[in-house]
């Protein structure tokens, strides 16, 4: 259920910007889709694991928040964000 190294790994370097890029505003929404996704079919074989949908909800506003910050700095990257991730837009 967890996300490996390898994982993560690959995720930060699909995202990065520069070298040494790991906690850019794409990486961490990439990141906590990646866990979100996970979540879900967690939460789709256990339906009442209602700690973990807990979790699920502060993921989500926590991904809300990147990108409300992301849609008002640089809206080609969020554009370019959220199609790659399949997230819906406002």
């Amino acid at each position: 259920m967890t996300m490996t190294k390898e994982e993560k790994q690959k995720i930060i370097n699909d995202y990065k910007q520069h070298d040494n890029d790991t906690g850019s505003t794409e990486v961490q929404i990439a990141l906590l889709s990646n866990r979100i996704n996970q979540l879900t079919e967690h939460l789709k074989i256990h339906k009442h694991d209602e700690s973990s949908r807990r979790g699920l909800l502060k993921l989500v506003g926590q991904r809300r928040s990147f990108l409300a910050y992301l849609r008002k700095k640089d809206y080609k990257k969020y554009v370019a964000v959220t199609e790659k991730l399949n997230i819906r837009t406002k």
